[in-house]
């Protein structure tokens, strides 16, 4: 007993050795925690963001421990002692290498090369403790800044009479080994505890909202925008609000011809003695000096310059007129007709900021233009006419022409089933292809893979790893109009209307088959704005043919459809036709920077008018038609918790379905006896999934589900899961939730939890996989992990860990976490590049 109280004794005494408080200098102390009191109306996160200090971060990672261990590694005078050594070294070699300035100067490059990492390390700490955080020496100076802060934050949300307080006491209540040894408490005295008390008080809110704009002008404009206004009578007090109403006002003016108009101009002035509680908020629009007004301006002429920043000597360039524009260029290869569709800015129009953007936004998605800008000139000559209160701009708009020819190149390899597979990929570019700024794109890829194929031979399962081979083309051609029989691009300018024409062409060879796929699409695209973006495509075909198809792995398709699994129909030739609809809005950027939403809407049909010739393709050319009908939704939140953490979450549905039954082929295995059965059957490529690196992590691509529908082979005689068959499904429920955070410099983490599955939604062969409303909920997959994301800004490499959770379609437990391991039907090793969703 004595001995086990002596290793429990050493182990206390080890765990206090490696206290953070052995970094802080005498009298210093550490911030513990900050707690925040009284607030009930007010925003609580707003006011946190405030505080001058915040405590080192414990969640997702212990930052100080990770400091303090990276602090034990840390031999500063040794770091110093060798960027002397590294100078002094340098120093006599340059010496030596002088009078070749060319080698004095690569020595000087070596020499800041290494002592700047050196410095780094001596100024920031070792890579480890860049990982993590110094610890926090609590500033009571700091603290009164705090309090300052909230209280200029609750004022400027209407709490004019709100009080914040702090106090900073010794965080007494964690554990100390001295207190349990019975001696002097000396280690949770340097832990500190700050707790901001806020009164808040009632806050004031708008009892009259009056306006004062000599202007009568700028006076009618203002108040017959009323309904827009972002003040409300009964409403509190918010000076966001007001800043934000000064934008809106000047937004308004602006693009009601008021091109000098300015925020500065407004004023809202704000009484408080109007009665308890209330203020009186009066609007002041005022006139750019005594004796002075506002001044609406109209457009006179437009230029538009189409080979900005190119010179040519001793020649002028020409002039060509569409619609009043005069359009300048050493050589008008961009038709003007073309260009003149995509502007907003007009002879004669009144000026407007929004017409200004939007021409420079639709100019910019015409892919042929490096810049452009748009600069008005003031005319100064009297304006012509009894309007006096009118003035004239020129407008002239310069655009840099991009290169003709843009060739992208990539190469690299796939480690797959044990086998190395290489690939490349070319793509070609061409912009302004016919002179109408089209952009033609040419793509060809080829590449081999490595894939594992399983062969049961009397209840032995062989396992071997062979090479696919893949071969593909594709063409896409870009219109910057709608290619349609009557003339509705002028009418469509505001929405940047474009057509899309692509073909592709898919070759894939294997041992077990050969198969093509030829597709082709017909798309219409238009912004409805910034972040909103539809797509009609009205065509979009698709050829599947299988050349050569091993007749034993036939058997086993056919086995496979026996137990339910469609894959044998996407060997069958068939033409898949149908149209289909988009709704996109996604208001983040490319590095999922902002606190944004994601909504993308599809809707699909096919097949509709098989009836006309689907004898004739089926007799002559054996080619099968399906009808169907496919809707998806897929929404994303992201909410920025942190500069640079962020609470991210999806929610993704799907459903597709056979509009009529087709007629079946079915042979009895034993009998040999052909029969014909009407079932709902759609194409394979058309069915929903769930599993992969965008969906159910924890799972292979296209292998979760359906329901509980447990797939099974034998191996040694023994009945185990079979994980090698994708499960395609007709209704699709699945979402994830996801914390993404920073480690060190460009590389961020992520913890995650990912829940989903699919389900049959006719009658289905697969026992547990048709949907039943009663249970579907019990049968969500679900799986968690962790991930890292390499952010180099122009591309994001993705890795991610995940487990399974729970498994509706394990045979014994359904909670298999217990089983944690790192084979492949355990834990899914995920690598992709961009974010998951």
């Amino acid at each position: 007993m004595p001995a086990a109280w002596a290793g429990a004794v050493l182990l206390l005494l080890l765990l206090a050795g490696c206290s953070p408080l052995r970094l802080l200098e005498p009298k210093q102390k550490l911030l513990s925690r900050v707690r925040l009191e009284g607030v009930k109306q007010a925003d609580a996160e707003r006011i946190a963001a405030l505080y001058q200090q915040q405590p080192n971060t414990s969640f997702p990672l212990p930052k100080l421990a990770i400091y303090q261990l990276g602090r034990t590694f840390y031999d500063e005078p040794r770091l110093q002692a060798k960027r002397t050594r590294i100078q002094q070294e340098f120093a006599a070699r340059m010496q030596a290498a002088r009078p070749d300035s060319v080698q004095v100067g690569r020595l000087l490059v070596r020499r800041e090369k290494r002592t700047s990492r050196l410095q780094r390390t001596l100024d920031k700490g070792n890579a480890i403790m860049r990982i993590g955080e110094a610890p926090v020496i609590y500033d009571s100076a700091l603290t009164r800044q705090t309090v300052e802060q909230i209280g200029i934050f609750l004022k400027s949300k209407g709490f004019f009479r709100s009080r914040v307080t702090a106090t900073d006491t010794v965080a007494d209540r964690g554990f100390s080994l001295r207190r349990l040894l019975g001696g002097p408490d000396t280690t949770l005295t340097r832990r500190v505890l700050v707790t901001y008390r806020v009164t808040e008080n009632e806050p004031f809110r708008y009892a009259q909202l009056d306006y004062a704009i000599p202007d009568s002008a700028i006076a009618r404009r203002v108040m017959a925008s009323q309904p827009a206004s972002l003040l409300r009578v009964g409403e509190q007090y918010d000076e966001e609000a007001i800043g934000t109403e000064r934008s809106r006002l000047e937004n308004l003016l602006k693009n009601e011809g008021y091109y000098d108009f300015r925020q500065q101009y407004v004023t809202l002035e704000a009484d408080t003695s109007f009665a308890p509680a209330t203020v009186r908020l009066r609007t002041i629009i005022a006139n750019p000096g005594p004796g002075e007004r506002h001044y609406q301006y109209t457009i006179r002429h437009v230029q538009f310059v189409a080979d900005a920043g190119v010179t040519r000597f001793e020649q002028a360039r020409d002039t060509l007129v569409q619609d009043s524009v005069y359009y300048l260029a050493y050589q008008h290869r961009i038709s003007p007709k073309t260009l003149d569709r995509k502007l907003t800015v007009r002879p004669g129009d009144t000026y407007s900021l929004t017409s200004t953007q939007l021409t420079q936004r639709q100019l910019s998605n015409l892919d042929v233009f490096r810049f452009n800008t748009v600069n008005y000139f003031r005319v100064r000559t009297a304006p012509a006419g009894p309007d006096t209160t009118r003035r004239q701009l020129d407008a002239v708009i310069s655009a840099s022409p991009a290169k003709k020819f843009q060739e992208t190149s990539e190469a690299g390899a796939t480690y797959v089933a044990e086998l190395a597979g290489p690939f490349v990929n070319e793509r070609i570019k061409i912009r302004n292809v016919f002179g109408g700024a089209e952009t033609l794109e040419f793509g060809v890829r080829a590449g081999f893979e490595g894939q594992s194929t399983s062969t049961q031979v009397e209840g032995v399962v062989t396992t071997t790893s062979v090479y696919t081979t893949q071969i593909g083309a594709n063409a896409n051609l870009v219109l910057p109009q709608f290619l349609m029989p009557w003339r509705a691009n002028r009418y469509l300018t505001r929405f940047d209307p474009r057509t899309r024409i692509n073909a592709a062409y898919t070759y894939v060879i294997r041992p077990e088959y050969t198969r093509t796929n030829l597709e082709a699409t017909y798309d219409y695209i238009w912004q409805r704005s910034a972040f909103h973006q539809y797509v009609l495509t009205p065509i979009d075909l698709s050829v599947v043919n299988t050349p050569y198809l091993n007749p034993i792995y036939e058997d086993s398709l056919k086995a496979l459809e026996r137990r339910g699994s469609p894959l044998i129909r996407s060997f069958a030739r068939q033409l898949v036709p149908s149209f289909n609809v988009t709704s996109l809005y996604n208001s983040n950027d490319f590095n999922q920077t902002r606190n944004a939403r994601y909504l993308r809407l599809f809707a699909e049909v096919g097949g509709l008018t098989k009836g006309l010739y689907q004898s004739y393709l089926k007799d002559k050319l054996g080619l099968n038609v399906y009808n169907f009908t496919k809707l998806n939704a897929d929404y994303r939140r992201y909410y920025k918790v942190a500069a640079k953490s962020f609470v991210v979450y999806r929610l993704n549905g799907g459903f597709v379905s056979a509009l009529t039954t087709s007629t079946v082929e079915v042979v009895d295995p034993i009998t040999r006896v052909t029969t014909y059965q009407q079932r709902y059957v759609i194409p394979y490529d058309k069915y929903v999934f769930a599993g992969g690196s965008s969906s159910v992590r924890a799972w292979k691509p296209r292998r979760l589900g359906p329901g509980s529908y447990a797939s099974t082979k034998t191996v040694g005689g023994e009945t185990v899961q079979n994980f090698d068959l994708e499960q395609p499904g007709d209704i699709l429920l699945e979402g994830s939730l996801e914390y993404r955070f920073p480690l060190y410099s460009f590389i961020n983490g992520a913890l995650f939890t990912d829940f989903g599955n699919v389900w049959a939604l006719h009658e289905d062969p697969r026992p547990g996989a048709q949907f039943e409303v009663g249970k579907f909920y019990r049968q969500f997959a679900v799986g968690s992990g962790i991930g890292l994301r390499f952010d180099f800004t122009f591309l994001i490499l993705r890795l991610d860990v995940a487990t399974k959770i729970y498994d509706p379609t394990a045979l014994g437990n359904k909670f298999v976490v217990s089983q944690f391991g790192f084979s492949d039907n355990k834990t899914a090793f995920n690598i992709g590049i961009g974010y998951p969703f």
